[in-house]
C-alpha cells in the first residue's frame, strides 16, 4: 500500500497536472488568435505582394494549377507573433506536465503507465512532446490549436474520470515489458495523432483549392487562414510520414505484446479484446500505407484512411479498455 509520502507526491503531481492543463489553455488562445490572425492577414493580401511572393527566391509562395495561390513549405517559418506566443507556453506547460508525471512516477516507484490515468498522463506528454521537437524541422505551429486542444479535453478529461490513487502492479505487469511494451505504444499513438491532425487540415485545404481552380489569383485573398498553411499536398505527404514511423513502433508494439503475453499467459496471442483492437489498428495503417504507395490512394481518401485509423486508436483507449472486460483491464477503476 502505498504510505503517506506517496500519497503527497500524487497530490503535488495532480496539482501540476491541472496547472498544466491551465496553460495549455492559454496556449490554446494564443493559438486561436494566430489563426484569426492569418485570416486577417490573407484578406488584406495585395496583387503585388502575391507577384512579390512568386519571384523572390525565398518567399515560398507558388502558383498550383489552376492559378491557386498555394503557402509557404513547412520550412518556411513566418513569424508569426501569436504563434510564438502559443508555442511558448506550450513548452511551458509541457513542463508542469513533465513534472507531474515524474512525480507520479516517483509515488508509484514504477513507470507511470500501469492503467488509464497514467497511460493518458504519459501519452499527452509525448503528443506534446513529439509536437515541440517537429517544430525544430517543420513549421507546424498551424496545428498548434489541435495539439493543445487535444491536450486539454483528453488530460484534464482522464484526470477527472480516470485518476485513481497509487496502488501496487498487479502480477503479470512486473515485467520489463511494462516500460518497452507500453512506451512504444504510447510514442506511436503520439506520432499516429499528429498524423491526424495533419490530415484533417488537408482535407480542409483540399476543399479550398478545389474552390480556387480556375478562379483568378486575387481570389486567394479572401478571409482564410488555410491561405497561410502549405498545400494540401505538402499536408498529406508529412501526414504519411509520421504515420509510417508511427506504423513502425505500433508493429513493434503488437510484435513485444506478444512477446509479453507468452511470459505472463503462456501463450502468444488469445484473441483477448485489446490484443485483437491492436490488431485491427495495425491492419488500418497498414491498409492505408499500401492503399497509398501501391493503388494511388491519395488526396481525401487517403486523409479519410488516416482519420479512420487513429479514431480506432481513441477507440482502443477508451470504449475498449473502459467496457470490454479481458486479460487486459488495467484501468485501476474498479479497484
Amino acid at each position: 500500500m502505498p504510505g503517506p509520502n506517496s500519497l503527497l507526491l500524487d497530490e503535488i503531481s495532480l496539482l501540476l497536472v491541472w496547472t498544466a492543463v491551465g496553460v495549455y489553455v492559454l496556449a490554446f488562445i494564443a493559438y486561436a488568435i494566430d489563426l484569426a490572425r492569418r485570416s486577417d492577414l490573407a484578406v488584406k493580401a495585395k496583387d503585388q505582394v502575391v507577384a512579390r511572393e512568386l519571384v523572390t527566391a525565398g518567399g515560398g509562395g507558388v502558383i498550383d494549377a489552376g492559378g491557386v495561390a498555394s503557402g509557404p513549405s513547412f520550412t518556411d517559418k513566418p513569424r508569426y507573433l501569436w504563434a510564438r506566443m502559443g508555442t511558448a507556453l506550450t513548452a511551458l506547460a509541457f513542463l508542469f506536465h513533465l513534472a507531474a508525471t515524474v512525480l507520479r512516477g516517483f509515488a508509484a516507484g514504477r513507470v507511470p503507465w500501469s492503467n488509464m490515468y497514467e497511460f493518458a498522463l504519459t501519452g499527452l506528454l509525448l503528443i506534446v512532446m513529439v509536437y515541440l521537437a517537429s517544430l525544430t524541422r517543420y513549421d507546424l505551429r498551424f496545428l498548434g490549436s489541435f495539439i493543445t486542444g487535444l491536450a486539454i479535453v483528453l488530460l484534464g478529461g482522464a484526470t477527472l474520470a480516470y485518476h485513481v490513487e497509487v496502488t501496487p502492479l498487479a502480477d503479470p505487469l512486473k515485467s520489463v515489458w511494462l516500460v518497452i511494451h507500453v512506451f512504444v505504444a504510447i510514442l506511436a499513438t503520439s506520432l499516429f495523432a499528429l498524423a491526424f491532425g495533419l490530415s484533417v487540415v488537408q482535407l480542409l485545404q483540399t476543399r479550398r483549392e478545389r474552390k480556387l481552380v480556375g478562379a483568378p489569383v486575387d481570389a486567394a485573398g479572401r478571409r482564410s487562414f488555410l491561405r497561410t498553411l502549405p498545400s494540401a499536398d505538402a499536408l498529406e505527404s508529412l501526414a504519411y510520414r509520421f504515420a509510417i514511423v508511427g506504423f513502425i513502433f505500433w508493429t513493434f508494439t503488437l510484435i513485444a505484446g506478444a512477446i509479453w503475453a507468452n511470459d505472463a499467459w503462456g501463450r502468444f496471442w488469445g484473441f483477448d479484446t485489446k490484443e485483437v483492437w491492436t490488431f485491427v489498428i495495425w491492419v488500418l495503417y497498414a491498409g492505408y500505407i499500401h492503399a497509398r504507395a501501391t493503388r494511388g490512394w491519395r488526396g481525401t481518401r487517403s486523409a479519410w484512411l488516416s482519420i479512420i485509423g487513429f479514431s480506432a486508436v481513441l477507440f482502443n483507449f477508451t470504449i475498449v479498455n473502459v467496457f470490454f472486460k479481458g486479460l487486459h483491464a488495467y484501468s485501476g477503476l474498479t479497484q
